[in-house]
């Protein structure tokens, strides 16, 4: 009988300084883009134990999640024992498109991610694009399938450069237009000096901030001269 109280006490002990010692007061969050940081702590700390920061680094150690959108992996690293820090690694979203009023993201393959009242900052808008239905965990239903290479080759290309446009729109013809704010820049159809004309565009916007017009970029200029009409 002494034996067990003894090891009750013991065992409470433990449960106490456990408690007193790993009890999270402290969340550093990284890689979020689409959710809060409150958002984030919100999904990684409900539940029972979930201020324990010994719990939750077992609980989320490089774990896929699959009922959190836009979330595919959350790891958990205990920097002390009251601080941890979260770190997210967001699905790859390639583009949206406005459908019924909700953003439909979807990933470099066409396929629909998620519909969302919420807007991502750095996915662009989509548009040109075709279709007269969209199913999430489905691909868009485009004529064109190729067309998700090149939406993927070009916000490769934006990411690259640093580049957040606002929308994207690409024409039957295969010309691109890009647009930042009240600038829209007319890219043309030749694939081949695309990147060219991308690598030169953050000069140009920054000459360009605050005002509103067309940069004519379609036909190439090795010189890099391109004309811009203010509206």
């Amino acid at each position: 009988m002494v034996i067990l109280l003894i090891l009750a006490a013991a065992v409470l002990g433990l449960g106490i300084y456990v408690k007193n010692t790993y009890t999270v007061n402290k969340v550093y969050v990284e890689g979020n883009l689409h959710y809060t940081e409150d958002e984030i702590k919100a999904i990684v700390m409900d539940g029972m134990l979930g201020d324990n920061s010994i719990y939750l680094s077992l609980k989320y150690r490089d774990k896929g999640i699959r009922d959190v959108p836009f979330v595919d992996v959350i790891d958990v690293e205990v920097l002390e024992p009251d601080t941890i820090k979260i770190y997210v690694v967001e699905k790859m979203l390639t583009g949206y498109i406005k459908f019924l009023d909700a953003y439909m993201y979807f990933d470099k393959d066409g396929y629909v991610v998620e519909n969302s009242s919420v807007k991502t900052i750095g996915v662009p808008q989509i548009t040109g694009l075709e279709f007269d239905h969209v199913v999430v965990g489905e691909p868009l239903p485009v004529k064109d399938e190729e067309i998700f290479s090149s939406i993927l080759n070009m916000t490769k290309l934006l990411n690259k450069y640093k580049l957040i446009s606002d929308k994207i729109y690409f024409a039957g013809n295969g010309e691109v237009t890009v647009y930042f704010k009240g600038v829209k820049v007319v890219l043309g159809n030749d694939a081949f000096t695309l990147e060219d004309k991308i690598m030169r565009l953050p000069e140009f916007l920054n000459s360009l901030e605050g005002m509103n017009g067309v940069l004519q970029m379609a036909v190439y200029d090795e010189n890099g001269t391109y004309t811009f009409q203010p509206e």
